[in-house]
C-alpha cells in the first residue's frame, strides 16, 4: 500500500522548479495557474532568491503548484491514502479529488496572503527541537510560552512563538535536545494566525467541493476524513492549530503502508518516514530524474 504526501512551508529552495518546467506542458500549466492567481510562479520557482521565496504569500502557492506539477508528471496514480503537512494538505486535497487544481491555488493564495498579514502584527517565528523526551520537550516549550506547533514524530517538534520566546528557547534548551531556527516568516499553527481564519472561511464558502475519492488523512489528528466539507473545515482551522504529523504516520502504519512518495520539493517527509516507519520504502520527488524510480515504486505498491 502506497501513500502520496505533500510537504509544507520551508521545503522550497531557490530554483527548485527549474527542471520541472522542461517537461511537456509544464510551463503552460504554470503560466495558466500564475494568471489565475496573479503571481508569477515561474519567476519565483526559477529566478527568485531564498528571501523572496521565504515570503509566506509566495512560498505557499509555489509549494502547492510544484506538488501538483510533479504529481501530474507521474501519470496515473492510485494511492492507498493521501496526506499533506501544513499547506501540503491543500495539495493533498487535489490528489483526493476534493478540490480542482486552479481552485486550490486560488485558496492557497488567499491563505498565504492572510497568514503573511497576520505574521506582520508581531515578530514571530519557529524553531525545530530535535531529540529529548517528547513530553518533557512539550512541557518545556509551554513553560516558555511557546506552542508545539508541529509534532512531527521521529524526535522532532517545532516550536512557534514570539522572537523573544524563541530566543529564550535557544538559551534554555530542553534536556538532550538541539534547537534549530527555521526560515519561516511567522508563528504558523498558533493563536498568532487567528486573524487569517476568518479570511479563509470567506474564501472556503466560494469553493466547489467533492468528497475524497481516496482516503484523506488529516494532520489535525491523524484521522481519515470522509467528506469534502470536513476537509475544507479542517483546512480553514488548521492555520491556527498544531500539525500532528506524528499521528498521520501512525495512521499510515495502521493501514499497512509499504511505500511513501513525497511530491516536489520532496525530502522532509521522507526523512521523517525513514525514522518513524522502518521497513517502508520512501522516495522524494526532487527533480524529474526521480520520476522513473517513482513510477517503478508505484507499479509495485499502489492499490
Amino acid at each position: 500500500m502506497l501513500v502520496l504526501v505533500a510537504p509544507g512551508q520551508g521545503a522550497q529552495t531557490p530554483g527548485f522548479l527549474t527542471p520541472w518546467l522542461d517537461l511537456p506542458g509544464a510551463a503552460d500549466r504554470i503560466a495558466a495557474w500564475s494568471g489565475a492567481i496573479g503571481l508569477d510562479l515561474a519567476h519565483y520557482g526559477t529566478k527568485a532568491d531564498a528571501d523572496e521565496i521565504r515570503d509566506t504569500a509566495v512560498a505557499q502557492p509555489l509549494l502547492v503548484a510544484a506538488g501538483l506539477l510533479s504529481a501530474a508528471a507521474l501519470g496515473e496514480v492510485a494511492p492507498g491514502a493521501v496526506a499533506g503537512h501544513s499547506v501540503g494538505e491543500i495539495t493533498a486535497a487535489v490528489f483526493a479529488g476534493v478540490l480542482e487544481d486552479t481552485a486550490a491555488l486560488g485558496f492557497v493564495r488567499t491563505r498565504g496572503l492572510a497568514m503573511a498579514e497576520a505574521a506582520a502584527v508581531t515578530e514571530t517565528g519557529m524553531s525545530a527541537v530535535l531529540g529529548g523526551d517528547p513530553e518533557q520537550v512539550v512541557a518545556h516549550l509551554e513553560k516558555l510560552g511557546l506552542t508545539p506547533a508541529n509534532v512531527n514524530g521521529a524526535g522532532q517538534i517545532v516550536a512557534a512563538g514570539t522572537a523573544e520566546q524563541l530566543a529564550a528557547l535557544a538559551e534554555n534548551r530542553p534536556e538532550k535536545a538541539r534547537v534549530i531556527a527555521l526560515k519561516v516568516a511567522g508563528a504558523f499553527h498558533t493563536h498568532h494566525m487567528e486573524p487569517a481564519v476568518a479570511k479563509l472561511q470567506e474564501a472556503a464558502a466560494e469553493l466547489a467541493v467533492a468528497d475524497p475519492a481516496v482516503p484523506y488523512v488529516s494532520n489535525k489528528d491523524g484521522q481519515t476524513v470522509t467528506t469534502g466539507a470536513e476537509v475544507i473545515s479542517r483546512l480553514v482551522g488548521q492555520v491556527a492549530n498544531p500539525v500532528r504529523w506524528d499521528l498521520c504516520m501512525e495512521n499510515f502504519k495502521e493501514r499497512g503502508v509499504t511505500a511513501l512518495i513525497e511530491v516536489c520539493p520532496g525530502g522532509t517527509l521522507t526523512g521523517l518516514a525513514k525514522r518513524a516507519l522502518p521497513g517502508v520504502q520512501t522516495l522524494a520527488l526532487k527533480t524529474p530524474d526521480d520520476l522513473d524510480a517513482a513510477r517503478t515504486l508505484l507499479a509495485e505498491h499502489q492499490a
